[in-house]
């Protein structure tokens, strides 16, 4: 028999001259996907992956009609799963939803429970996506710099790139909370104040993060970084991590291609490594949602998010495109 409950979403749906279009619907239950968990979503965030795709840009979803949103948390409504109960608080991060399935921009969701977490002790629901995909992003990236041999106690500074955005201010937040010197780079002035605030010791514009070294090799500038960035500044940024450093690549907003050439690996012996939270297995994925829980200063979420409801998406999605919007953006789906 068929379920006939009702929710609301974002449908963005494309006419045949391939335009998308966005608007609130009241959709019914049997539209869901396939999957064995049914959740009550409360909340969801609002990234740049997110704004294109509201937006129709690029080729980011291939079938429509679509409800965008790439993460999401909220309440298990029914189960046939051994491992979730109805009642038990949730997360969603990651496989593709948003993009590839329908994501978290709705008051309901249908997945498969292996995509799940439990919220973890000490965070709340809202908590829980104002840290988000970024928050664990930011988690897996320390994780990656960190198993490469980076401590607290090393003299010399960890670099932030993209520092302003929602993976950059949580890294930011969280190296700072554990004890390191963090510079933060940012082409944004007017954010300086807000990343030392996060506990940032340096800010670093994006010019001087630009200048390309005279030789082969720049000095040690930084002992390791997270680069939310990519592109050309990727390849710069290879030539000045000290000796043994590692730099986890995290965004291309500059783009997914960079320059660069063999001495940084073979004279400093650094580590270049990607950082995918799509598709990171669960038992890394929850050790990385336990520690944020625990290791991230709380108290600093007031400073690095904000709360809209589903109506203002499409506004804020042209926002957070023209590089208007500042950390993190969660979305209360029934606000």
């Amino acid at each position: 028999m068929a379920d006939t409950g009702t929710f609301t979403a974002l449908l963005l749906e494309q006419d045949e001259n391939r335009k998308v279009s966005n608007s609130l619907q009241e959709l019914s239950n049997d539209r869901l996907p396939d999957g064995d968990v049914t959740i009550a979503v409360k909340y969801s965030t609002l990234n740049y992956k997110d704004g294109m795709i509201i937006q129709g840009l690029g080729r980011l979803v291939r079938d429509y009609p679509h409800v965008p949103g790439i993460d999401f948390c909220g309440i298990v409504e029914d189960s046939s799963s051994a491992d979730y109960k109805p009642g038990d608080p949730v997360i969603l991060t990651g496989w593709r939803v948003g993009e590839v399935r329908w994501g978290g921009f709705a008051t309901r969701a249908r997945v498969k429970s292996e995509w799940l977490v439990p919220l973890p002790k000490g965070l709340t629901l809202e908590q829980s996506m104002a840290i988000g995909t970024a928050g664990l992003t930011a988690m897996l990236a320390l994780m990656t710099i960190e198993e490469h041999g980076l401590t607290p106690e090393k003299p010399g500074d960890v670099l932030v790139t993209g520092a302003a955005g929602g993976v950059g201010s949580i890294a930011v937040s969280l190296l700072a909370n554990l004890g390191y010197d963090v510079a933060a780079g940012t082409g944004r002035v007017e954010q300086h104040n807000y990343l030392k605030g996060l506990g940032a010791k340096t800010i670093v514009s994006r010019a001087e993060l630009a200048e390309v070294p005279r030789g082969p090799l720049g000095s040690e500038r930084w002992l390791s970084c997270i680069d939310n960035v990519g592109g050309e500044g990727l390849g710069n940024l290879l030539l000045s991590i000290a000796y043994w450093g590692t730099v986890a690549s995290v965004g291309n907003a500059s783009g997914i291609e960079f320059k660069s050439n063999v001495l940084p690996f073979l004279l400093r012996g650094i580590n270049l490594c990607g950082i995918d939270s799509n598709t990171c297995p669960k038992d890394r994925r929850m050790v990385a949602w336990d520690r944020l829980a625990t290791q991230l200063p709380l108290d600093k979420l007031a400073e690095m998010s904000h709360v809209v409801g589903l109506a203002q998406l499409p506004e804020m999605a042209g926002k957070i495109l023209q590089g208007q919007v500042r950390g993190r953006t969660v979305i209360d789906v029934n606000g």
